[in-house]
């Protein structure tokens, strides 16, 4: 193993990990598990998944999509994946570690690519890591601009809410994720050499006390420090969690962008250098 030199703004073992973790299960699995039936992945095929976290689609690609092949699930926390007959699971930073394996026929990641600096440079290398006509398939939040809040108690406490959306971005963007990258997904696969590129756009309403706000509620706790530093006091980010069970609060989630794309039998794909620092935030 390599040493492991990613770091990222969330964090597979804290406390606040598992809201979080559910939260975007709860969000993004029907979506993602939609977006993986549609590739039709053979059924002893080989999958890589990426920055697994709780390993939710981990283990329903073990058990329902190959349940004839394999899955690997690597994350550089591997605290709350399990193993099993066919999944795999290794410590691995992607962005330093050879691929677990491979071949694959599908190669699936989720809210990863953008923490990373060398975003750009990894897409070829995954790219490579397909078999020919296996996907590759990512999904980024797209926080160019901070989700919008519906309603709120008072006028205060939108204001209020929307401040701390504003500013969870800014701390976010001062840790290296780039908020704009979803948006350019679809072309550096493209540029990758993958073909029959295909992005959609996913985003809902979260009412407080429900599973989606309870994602802000962990945000909030996780990046706590960075918020204080941005101007938010104590006292308000307390308010902010309470938001987050009121139902008289309505805010959109962060839009998600999926994107697929497919290496060809023939493809010329573009030769990875993950040496190079990539794109920095």
């Amino acid at each position: 193993m390599t040493q492991h030199s990613t770091r990222y703004a969330f964090g597979n073992s804290e406390p606040a990990a598992l809201t979080q973790l559910t939260a975007i299960q709860n969000y993004l699995d029907d979506l993602t598990r939609r977006r993986i039936r549609e590739l039709d992945p053979p059924t002893d095929g080989l999958c890589w998944e990426i920055g697994a976290g709780a390993g939710s689609i981990a283990a329903w690609l073990a058990g329902e999509v190959v349940p004839d092949g394999r899955v690997i699930a690597t994350d550089i926390d591997i605290s709350r994946l399990t193993p099993g007959r066919n999944l795999d699971v290794y410590r691995s930073d992607v962005t330093s570690d050879a691929p677990p394996g491979g071949p694959f026929d599908l190669i699936h990641a989720r809210l990863l690519t953008q923490h990373l600096a060398a975003r750009r440079d990894l897409l070829p290398a995954l790219a490579c890591a397909l078999k020919p006509g296996g996907w590759l398939l990512l999904g980024e939040f797209d926080c160019r601009v901070p989700p919008r809040v519906i309603s709120a108690p008072t006028d205060a406490d939108l204001e209020l809410f929307d401040r701390f959306l504003r500013s969870l971005l800014g701390v976010l963007t001062a840790k290296g994720v780039d908020m704009a990258w979803a948006a350019h997904v679809h072309q550096a696969m493209a540029s990758a050499g993958l073909t029959a590129v295909h992005s959609l756009t996913y985003a809902e309403s979260w009412t407080g006390g429900e599973a989606g706000c309870r994602l802000y509620e962990a945000n909030s706790i996780q990046q706590e420090e960075g918020l204080l530093r941005a101007g938010l006091t104590a006292a308000e980010l307390n308010r902010v969690r309470e938001l987050t069970r009121d139902r008289a609060l309505t805010a959109m989630s962060y839009p998600v962008v999926s994107v697929r794309g497919q290496r060809a039998p023939s493809l010329h794909l573009v030769e990875p250098d993950l040496a190079a620092s990539g794109d920095q935030p």
